[in-house]
């Protein structure tokens, strides 16, 4: 089975990557920066790939760039003759005061996790709308469903993966192509040590007192937190998710053992029975 992922370099996709790697899948690992700021996570993937069974191919893929994309679709075709699963990793947050964040910020958050993905599902689904199967896999996170203060930039990116997803899902049901996500809670990833607060000093200064305020929740910026617990139950979702048979799979998966799903489960319960009463009142001809 082959298999494409995004944002591969660390975090989640990295971890995700070496899991199936372990299984013995095909995989093609994009990222940004092979040749450059990647390049140490790529050979640490290729060291990694020796003792698998797996395949490895590592690729220069950037989600917000059409012709990267079109380029690294190209190799893999080159390589193989289809992409059975497509994993929709590649992300990037923001957390502060929401209003501090001007413009180009949201523009650039909403264009990695939200148009990144509608790019990647666009490149793939041709094909597997042809052979009538495939697996699409998009992270979301509990941050789709639930809402945490001074994350509203990266929540609302979050919520329209949610939307983006489930509208796909019902869509896709009908050529035999399963389009799901997981939802991640809190991990011990370097996720938050990438992300960037906001970019607007003025606006943020114009706060006060309350400047900081942000750090109650979220901690300081290199606060070490030894709480998180380790991210393998993600990849393991994945797996989980990629073993199932085709039309089995739920729409969302939740993976979050931090606050044992707490907001999360409730929601994605009540949203489902709303959906499939609706789905029931309007005869709709897709799956729920």
């Amino acid at each position: 089975m082959n298999i494409l992922i995004t944002g591969s370099s660390s975090g989640f996709g990295k971890l995700t990557t070496e899991t199936l790697l372990v299984e013995g899948y095909t995989v093609f690992a994009t990222m940004i920066g092979v040749a450059t700021f990647s390049k140490k996570a790529k050979e640490e993937l290729q060291t990694f790939a020796q003792n698998t069974k797996g395949h490895l191919h590592i690729m220069e893929l950037d989600v917000t760039n059409q012709d990267s994309i079109n380029n690294a679709i190209n190799e893999i075709y080159n390589i193989v003759d289809q992409i059975d699963v497509l994993i929709n990793n590649a992300g990037i947050g923001g957390t502060g005061w929401t209003e501090a964040f001007p413009e180009s910020q949201f523009t650039k958050i909403f264009d990695v996790n939200v148009f990144g993905v509608q790019r990647m599902m666009r490149a793939v689904l041709p094909q597997m709308r042809k052979r009538k199967e495939g697996l699409i896999i998009n992270l979301s996170s509990i941050q789709g469903r639930v809402v945490f203060p001074y994350s509203g930039i990266y929540t609302a990116t979050k919520f329209a993966v949610e939307g983006l997803t489930e509208s796909y899902h019902y869509e896709l049901s009908q050529f035999g192509i399963d389009v799901v996500m997981v939802q991640p809670g809190g991990f011990k990833t370097n996720f938050e040590s990438v992300q960037s607060g906001p970019h607007d000093q003025e606006r943020l200064e114009s706060y006060g007192e309350l400047i900081n305020a942000p750090d109650e929740v979220w901690g300081a910026p290199d606060e070490d937190k030894d709480f998180l617990p380790h991210p393998q139950p993600v990849p393991d979702a994945i797996v989980q998710l990629i073993e199932m048979p085709n039309g089995k799979r739920p729409i969302r998966t939740t993976v979050d053992p931090l606050l044992n799903s707490l907001g999360t489960a409730a929601i994605n319960e009540t949203a489902l029975k709303a959906q499939q009463d609706l789905a029931t009142h309007l005869e709709w001809k897709v799956t729920v």
